[in-house]
């Protein structure tokens, strides 16, 4: 059996900024980008016209957004910006690493995140000390497609060398989380059973 977990909201509680738009222009600022008055309009355009189901990685969101407002962000200016304003605190849930180890016990382990910001997976799983403790991990940043597309469960069960089929899938969104079971997997759902709770949950699944 592979177990892939998703990660925000599953795995660790990340404080991110209230206002994404105002988080990103101030960092654009910071380093010397022109931001126009109405960026957070532009910011909640869209700009990118991309597949159903595919991630638009977010500085080429921002950078998308400038352009519209004729500003250009040069240097890479939109990629650091956003990495910038989304470097949050992060804890890690009670139960989390056991969680992972209960599954480990059954077979390979992914994760299987959605998240446009790049780098900030990586930078996540080091402040909760959970760098390594995965087989495979996937972004959809990464991989170009976001949960509840099939091709996002396809990419992590691939990576663990295993079908969609028999993969089981641990997150707390049953629209995104639970697009498994339309790719034929399992989803489990951690606000129902908790993290503590995953181990014999495992344990009852055929």
């Amino acid at each position: 059996m592979a177990v892939s977990f998703d990660l925000f909201g599953t795995l660790v509680v990340a404080e991110t900024p209230d206002d994404p738009a105002a988080a990103v222009a101030e960092a654009l600022a910071e380093r010397g980008v022109s931001v126009p008055p109405d960026f957070g309009d532009a910011y909640r355009e869209v700009h990118v016209d991309a597949p159903v189901g595919a991630e638009v990685p977010l500085p080429a969101h921002v950078a998308a957004a400038l352009a519209s407002r004729g500003v250009d962000a040069p240097n890479n200016a939109a990629r650091r910006a956003v990495v910038a304003a989304f470097d949050p605190t992060v804890s890690r849930r009670e139960g989390a690493r056991s969680a992972i180890d209960a599954a480990a016990e059954r077979g390979p382990v992914g994760l299987c995140s959605n998240c446009s910001v790049p780098e900030l997976v990586g930078r996540t799983l080091v402040r909760a000390e959970l760098r390594g403790v995965f087989d495979a991990v996937v972004s959809s940043v990464g991989c170009g497609w976001r949960k509840p597309d099939p091709r996002a469960f396809e990419a992590v069960a691939g990576r663990l060398g295993a079908d969609t089929e028999s993969l089981v899938h641990v997150g707390d969104d049953p629209e995104a989380d639970g697009g498994i079971e339309a790719a034929g997997g399992r989803f489990l759902d951690v606000e129902d059973i908790g993290l503590p709770g995953l181990a014999s949950r495992l344990e009852s699944l055929p």
